[in-house]
């Protein structure tokens, strides 16, 4: 196995993992430690090349660091990524990244994300006391988004009643499966997708809601549009087919560039940023972690979510700037603040 350093500006420990015999290929990225242990997931994700998987690991572990100063977490932001498809994973190369993890010595905590599995998270855990989520955080992360989306509706609409508002969510995997649930039995009607088709047409044949092809989500007449699946999907060709009023979902990185931000901002769409709605998988992970794991305190934090993201809006509309950036200043002053207290540099 052999363990490269990558020197990044503004990031505290980034190393690049190649181990020959399990053909494991993965970056491991700690952002900021400033409010304590890294802890980020891991995505198992068949990139292009290096150079996304780079771009992408960079890119959530500072958005990690971001999402735990919103939800009042004492944790920093990291993150990993696997180079691989699901057909090459495989017990020993999960076994080879745990490793990975244990270099770093306990300041990166990780766990689930896209491609890696709770039967994944008990593999690894074998190997490593460092990784978390053995008990599935994604029905927390579905209740937080929940409760968002009806605190978005009541600030826009007057009330935060469901009923009878169409809703479309791209990716039905265990969050937006969870979350289609919540919001069928408040009487939504729901249009899904999903890139694996099959998943898609399983769900919209046992809950008996449409299902459309992915590239059309897009421009489906709806009231509130909930990405659910991979990052970027808020760019320059999707935006201008959006016939909606409110996105609020659980993907992370849902903006392509900054400016997309400001691009909502102009067509009137409200958009609530991704790593502020989508923390309550985080807060269970780290409720694990701090061996606190009890359903209800779990979700009397989840529950404050909604009332950040409520703040979050507001201030926003005050402000004539997009959601995103307020949350950015929110919480880089947070951190700016407890890094003044430790007499650490500051950057984010």
């Amino acid at each position: 196995m052999r363990i490269n350093k990558i020197e990044v500006p503004n990031y505290e420990d980034v190393r690049q993992c190649f181990d020959e015999e399990t053909g494991l290929h993965s970056i491991i990225a700690i952002h900021n430690t400033t409010l304590g242990k890294a802890l980020g997931g891991t995505r198992l994700w068949p990139f292009e090349n290096e150079s996304e998987a780079l771009k992408d690991v960079l890119r959530l572990s500072q958005g990690m660091t971001r999402k735990a100063a919103m939800a009042d977490l004492a944790s920093g932001g990291g993150k990993g990524v696997i180079i691989a498809n699901q057909n090459q994973k495989t017990e020993k190369l999960l076994i080879a990244y745990a490793k990975f993890v244990n270099s770093f010595d306990g300041l990166f905590l990780t766990g689930e994300d896209v491609g890696i599995s709770q039967i994944d998270v008990v593999t690894m855990r074998a190997e490593t006391p460092h990784i978390f989520g053995i008990r599935d955080p994604s029905i927390f992360t579905a209740a937080g988004v929940f409760r968002s989306i009806k605190k978005c509706a009541k600030y826009l609409y007057g009330n935060g009643d469901l009923r009878n508002r169409t809703i479309a969510i791209q990716g039905v995997g265990h969050v937006g499966y969870n979350l289609a649930l919540d919001l069928l039995a408040e009487g939504a009607h729901l249009v899904i997708t999903d890139i694996d088709k099959g998943l898609a047409e399983r769900v919209a044949d046992k809950l008996e809601i449409p299902n459309v092809e992915p590239e059309r989500i897009f421009s489906v007449k709806c009231d509130i549009f909930v990405p659910c699946a991979l990052g970027g999907i808020l760019n320059k060709e999707t935006i201008p087919k959006l016939k909606c009023k409110i996105v609020a979902g659980a993907a992370n990185n849902q903006l392509a560039e900054e400016s997309d931000g400001y691009e909502l901002l102009k067509r009137d769409i409200l958009y609530v940023p991704d790593y502020v709605i989508n923390a309550g998988g985080l807060i269970s992970v780290y409720m694990e972690k701090m061996g606190m794991f009890e359903f209800p305190a779990i979700h009397h934090r989840v529950s404050k979510i909604a009332e950040t993201v409520e703040k979050i809006i507001t201030i926003a509309k005050e402000c004539n700037e997009p959601p995103q950036i307020t949350a950015d200043r929110m919480a880089d002053t947070k951190i700016r603040l407890a890094a003044d207290a430790q007499n650490r540099s500051y950057w984010i």
